[in-house]
């Protein structure tokens, strides 16, 4: 009889990749020794400045002109892609139309244009239109200020990214399950919210949040309404101080701050999304064994009885 061979199992190597990762790290020491170590950087000023309180009440115009924002233009932009998605082709031009416009206007523009408002029209004034009937008249000097022009700016624009963020996780849905819900004999707005929506969000988030933080950082922009945000907090700093380089790595490690912290809810809002998807696929499982572990019940042999 012959002895058996025994298998040695060697794993694969990969001597590109790891070239590729020395390379990396070595690209990195240098990048880190160039920063931590030139003293151009003036890391010492960047210290001093970080936590002042002028900047941090910069931070918190940012922060607040990106929440509002937020959510204003989520409000509108669902508003928005539900009159595309509308059957009715007035709505659904309409809401195509201002997509249009709003995605072709840089922001800087559109931000000019409201602050310059009032030389367009004195008075904004509420009405029926080609009638005398008015039921309340405003001077627009008086209403659009640097923030609410800042925040109706922002949300004029980032609405319309938002809408067609909306109506492609809407159209991601299977039409199945459209039909599968007006089966049901459900209202449409309780289709839309408990079985649309749930469905079409996970196509919706990631792209939903690269745009809120997008707008984070858009903020910036609104330096020409010389509205004191975290930019142009820095930049009048950075002109009376002629510390350029340092305060604007403040701004830099602020807005890197800010994305990573809606990255991280992101994150955290993907897995509890995801968590019925986990759920189904353990529970078929353990059906599977459930049902395997049963014993099948054995049939009693049938009883004859002996007729005289």
């Amino acid at each position: 009889m012959k002895s058996s061979e025994t298998i040695k199992v060697v794993p694969a190597r990969y001597p590109l990749r790891t070239v590729g990762a020395v390379v990396a790290l070595f690209v990195l020491a240098v990048v880190i020794q160039s920063v931590a170590f030139n003293p151009r950087w003036e890391w010492a000023v960047f210290a001093r400045w970080f936590f002042d309180p002028v900047i941090l009440e910069g931070l918190g115009q940012t922060l607040l002109l990106t929440l509002i924002g937020t959510v204003l233009s989520v409000l509108f932009g669902g508003v928005l892609a539900l009159a595309r998605l509308s059957s009715s082709w007035l709505l659904n031009s309409l809401a195509w139309s201002y997509i249009w416009l709003f995605r072709s206007l840089p922001l800087i523009v559109v931000l000019i244009i409201l602050y310059n408002f009032s030389y367009l029209y004195d008075t904004l004034s509420l009405g029926i239109p080609f009638t005398s009937i008015n039921w309340g008249q405003y001077e627009t000097i008086n209403v659009l200020g640097q923030f609410s022009t800042a925040v109706v700016g922002l949300t004029l624009v980032q609405s319309a990214y938002t809408a067609e963020i909306i109506r492609g996780g809407f159209l991601g849905v299977d039409h199945g399950q459209y039909e599968a819900a007006a089966a049901l004999g459900l209202p449409a707005w309780r289709r839309t919210v408990r079985i649309i929506l749930p469905q079409a969000l996970r196509t919706i988030l990631p792209a939903g949040f690269n745009e809120i933080i997008s707008l984070a950082k858009g903020t910036a922009m609104v330096y020409v309404l010389a509205m004191p945000e975290l930019f142009y907090t820095i930049q009048m700093i950075y002109n009376r101080t002629q510390e350029v380089i340092p305060l604007l790595m403040v701004g830099a490690v602020w807005y890197l701050a800010i994305t990573s912290v809606l990255s991280l809810i992101q994150h955290l809002v993907e897995r509890w999304l995801a968590r019925s998807e986990r759920r189904s696929a353990i529970n078929p499982a353990r059906t599977s064994r459930t049902v395997s572990a049963t014993p099948v019940a054995q049939s009693p042999e049938p009883a004859h009885a002996h007729l005289s």
